[in-house]
């Protein structure tokens, strides 16, 4: 199955981040073969993190909470808030590291609205947000000129925008 896992940033998480991130790739190296999709969000003008964001393959929910709470940032505090939803991805077999873009801005865009189709040359990754088998809403990285072309791209009447990067090991 797959888990989409985003950890918003407390007030102090991008410095609890900075301090931890040798620990969270060498944790992060141990799922490197389900990995999906990975990458901080990050404020307007990309100087710090606003979140933490993973879509990973894992066998079963208590794999997916084993994922997001052993994590070295959520133990030490770096997050507010951590949501862990099946992830139904409209990209099977596909990860964000098979997308060849043009590097524009990229674009975590959340939505509770209903499923739909969508076809994009600046999808990097799409799917339903799942609780059990209940729709709760899309998740989409992308890359666009702008968070409202982001919000456009993928037909969203309300939309959570969030500027965002490929992660990993730099």
């Amino acid at each position: 199955m797959e888990y989409f896992v985003y950890g918003r940033d407390t007030v102090d998480g991008f410095e609890i981040k900075v301090a931890l991130n040798e620990a969270h790739w060498t944790f992060m190296d141990g799922y490197a073969d389900g990995l999906i999709a990975r990458g901080p969000t990050l404020t307007a003008d990309g100087e710090r993190t606003t979140g933490s964001l993973h879509i990973v393959e894992l066998p079963d929910d208590d794999a997916a909470r084993s994922f997001a709470y052993d994590e070295p940032y959520y133990r030490a505090g770096a997050f507010e808030t951590v949501e862990i939803h099946r992830f139904r991805n409209h990209f099977p077999g596909r990860t964000m590291w098979d997308f060849t873009g043009t590097a524009q801005g990229r674009y975590l865009v959340l939505t509770k609205d209903a499923a739909r189709p969508l076809t994009s040359e600046h999808l990097i990754m799409y799917g339903d947000l799942l609780d059990g088998d209940t729709h709760i809403g899309r998740a989409a990285l992308l890359e666009a000129s702008s968070e409202e072309a982001a919000a456009a791209l993928i037909h969203a009447d309300t939309a959570e925008v969030h500027p965002w990067e490929f992660g990993g090991r730099r």
